[in-house]
């Protein structure tokens, strides 16, 4: 069934045409999305959906929808975190140029709003009242996270709410909608949210662990970006908590250098998250998000075998090694 939603996802994704001209300006929306990736967001959405209806493809625009608006950002994010590659093809900002990337995100970000009006009145009011609380959330998220690299310290609580707001409320919000969109109530869609929530702190620690760790290849970017951005991960942050007063030292040199060579800082750094076991703690608070979003599918009030389809799905993208 997962199987059949995401071809059907692909070919609503393929039909949206954006914009004409001037090509410049359409052209790296067009790209950016076919580029794929998990389209965790948009697959969330279906699955929430799938649980009280089964005409998903009513609801399909509003899926892109969700997947349009995390592009959005992605494109933007790309411009500030200076990074060359998107699941392993060149970033708007390097194909084209950084101008072009900062408008087509803005248009693309429209382009959302136009696949959302179709709603119904009612409906409509209460999903832009949503989608624009986890927009704003969103954009809290990445100032915070910019912030976090100029700052020394950085505690776990911060950093867990800033990914929380960067990342998960938007999982959050793309199960909400599909349970908004398929009549459930309240209830359902509260716990629907939550369990995005979870599991989307979950994917970004996942995340944080694989840019250190990941195969190369396999990850489609540059391993070790975030040490070498200095990022306040919650590696960073919890081996910065337990070093040693000479590990912190050489920590702290570390992220204080201002010219390196990329290759040794990762490995240098690296090297103390070993020695500190960070990974195996990583993993704990990874795997703790995860069983608290899941209690969060129990409780809703549908079919077991409904359920079993977005616990599979999730259990599928926790197992994943890019």
């Amino acid at each position: 069934m997962v199987e059949k939603y995401s071809r059907l996802l692909e070919l609503e994704i393929r039909k949206q045409k954006y914009g004409l001209e001037p090509v410049s300006l359409y052209e790296p929306i067009r790209y950016l999305m076919r580029l794929g990736g998990k389209r965790l967001r948009p697959m969330f959405c279906i699955l929430a959906y799938s649980l009280y209806r089964s005409d998903v493809q009513k609801m399909l625009p509003y899926a892109v929808a969700v997947e349009a608006f995390h592009n959005f950002t992605l494109m933007h994010d790309d411009i500030m975190d200076k990074a060359p590659l998107r699941r392993g093809m060149p970033t708007v900002h390097e194909k084209w140029d950084v101008n072009t990337a900062i408008l087509s995100g803005d248009v693309m970000l429209v382009k959302v709003y136009d696949m959302l009006l179709p709603l119904k009145d009612q409906k409509l009011k209460e999903v832009l009242v949503a989608f624009n609380k986890c927009a704003c959330e969103v954009c809290e998220g990445q100032q915070w996270d910019m912030e976090f690299e100029g700052r020394k310290y950085v505690t776990e609580r911060q950093y867990l709410n800033m990914i929380k707001l960067k990342t998960a409320v938007l999982l959050g919000f793309s199960l909400e909608l599909g349970g908004m969109l398929a009549g459930a109530s309240r209830r359902d869609c509260g716990a629907l949210r939550d369990f995005g929530v979870n599991i989307g702190l979950g994917f970004q620690l996942k995340d944080d662990l694989l840019d250190a760790y990941a195969n190369a290849k396999k990850f489609g970017k540059q391993i070790g970006g975030d040490i070498i951005a200095n990022k306040k991960t919650f590696l960073l942050i919890k081996a910065l908590e337990l070093a040693s007063p000479r590990q912190r030292r050489n920590l702290q040199r570390w992220l204080s250098l201002k010219r390196f060579d990329k290759t040794e800082k990762v490995i240098a750094v690296k090297e103390i998250f070993d020695a500190l076991m960070i990974s195996r703690l990583t993993e704990k608070k990874i795997n703790n998000y995860f069983k608290k979003g899941f209690s969060s599918v129990e409780a809703l009030s549908c079919s077991d075998k409904a359920k079993s389809r977005l616990v599979k799905f999730a259990e599928l993208l926790i197992n994943r090694e890019s």
